[in-house]
């Protein structure tokens, strides 16, 4: 199996969402613009958000099976895809790609 770099690219809040329909959180998410973590395909890496593996688990083993283009040409990178967590009131973009 080949390892797997997961890196956030991107967090968004929706303040007005917030606001309107969730109950206040003291902390709801600890990811970095910047941060990596790596993941051995199976398992998901420490201090990674468990949303966020829940959203992107299986593309994360299928890449690192070797399973390329997703969605037809979606992606530049044929062994790549970018993902978001489930969070419709902060979603985090991930960039997953297969370490060469």
């Amino acid at each position: 199996m080949k390892q797997i770099k997961i890196t956030v690219m991107k967090k968004v809040c929706h303040a007005d969402l917030i606001s309107q329909y969730e109950n206040p959180l003291e902390n709801p998410c600890d990811m970095e613009v910047g941060q990596t973590f790596i993941s051995d395909g199976m398992n998901k890496p420490a201090g990674l958000c468990q949303s966020a593996w829940d959203s992107m688990s299986a593309f994360v083993m299928a890449l690192s099976h070797g399973a390329e283009d997703f969605y037809s040409g979606w992606m530049k990178n044929k062994k790549s895809v970018m993902l978001s967590c489930n969070d419709g009131f902060r979603p985090v973009s991930f960039l997953i790609e297969v370490v060469l």
